[in-house]
């Protein structure tokens, strides 16, 4: 089981990789575009998109360090390391976020009444076709081999190429009279940079913290509950690393039983959670009825 999550992590790099590309591509040109044709909101997009990189790296970083073997410093391994890298990302888009609010705020104080070029908004359908094409990949891969980050990646995609578009409405809506509608738009692009931080740092720091879905556990629980020869459920909890889940839990059983037969109970339930949910590690204790 662990062999084969090592190699899920391996393939989910291409998606990493993928992403990089693709980004690195479009923010040289929505940068550069948008300076030419004076557009506040390509140019914010361009920006988004080199935080874009950023996070990218951090997937493709964390999914690199994930595959280290555990060792005499991390017992566990090293399977956090995506969470860490991930944090670290959302600092990075945080500011360039804020940057992009200051400078739409600035742009609308100053009342510019020049409308950006319609090669700004071909820019902008563009990129949102390229990323959608992007998106697709990712969210197969991310389905085919169980992977949240990959996941993760396939979502902020998606959620680029509707910037994309949001970005050539605005810039449209310029050319018919509403100059300043261009400006707004890069003020929506900034918030929705600093959203995806707030995000990636909220999750990021809910795995760090060990926190857990109530709703898997109750779900878990139901299933355990079920196995024959078990009386109760004392206590359950569950932990992240990586995309690795693991479960500590207490079960009841008869006080009669022998040592052997206890065991035996305990093995179904690391059976059942291993091989229904692909829970990574289940710890059991037994405790008398």
């Amino acid at each position: 089981m662990e062999e084969q999550k090592f190699k899920d992590l391996k393939l989910g790099e291409r998606g990493a990789i993928i992403s990089i590309i693709a980004y690195i591509f479009l923010s040289i040109i929505k940068v550069t575009v948008g300076y030419l044709t004076d557009s506040a909101a390509l140019r914010a997009d361009g920006l988004n998109n080199t935080t874009d990189i950023i996070a990218s790296l951090a997937v493709l970083i964390g999914l690199k360090l994930s595959q280290r073997p555990a060792d005499k410093d991390h017992k566990y391994g090293h399977w956090k390391s995506e969470a860490i890298s991930s944090m670290v990302a959302s600092f990075i888009m945080m500011v360039v976020g804020i940057e992009v609010l200051f400078g739409s705020i600035t742009s609308l104080s100053n009342g510019n009444s020049e409308s950006p070029d319609i090669t700004a908004a071909i820019v902008g359908i563009f990129s949102a076709v390229i990323m959608y094409g992007v998106y697709r990949y990712n969210n197969a891969l991310a389905l085919k081999i169980k992977s949240s980050a990959v996941m993760s990646a396939a979502k902020d995609n998606i959620s680029d190429a509707w910037v994309s578009i949001g970005t050539a409405i605005g810039i449209l809506g310029a050319q018919l009279n509403m100059p300043w509608l261009d400006s707004v738009t890069a003020l929506i692009v900034g918030l929705l940079i600093c959203k995806t931080a707030w995000d990636i740092f909220r999750n990021a720091s809910h795995e760090l913290s060990d926190g857990f879905d109530e709703n898997k556990l109750d779900e878990y629980k139901q299933e355990i509950i079920s196995i024959d020869g078990i009386k109760g459920i004392k206590e359950m909890k569950g932990r992240s690393y990586g995309n690795n889940e693991v479960i500590d839990v207490e079960i009841l059983v008869n006080s009669t039983l022998d040592v052997k037969k206890a065991h035996d109970i305990a093995d179904k339930v690391e059976a059942v959670l291993n091989q229904k949910y692909g829970v990574y590690q289940v710890h059991v204790h037994i405790e008398p009825h």
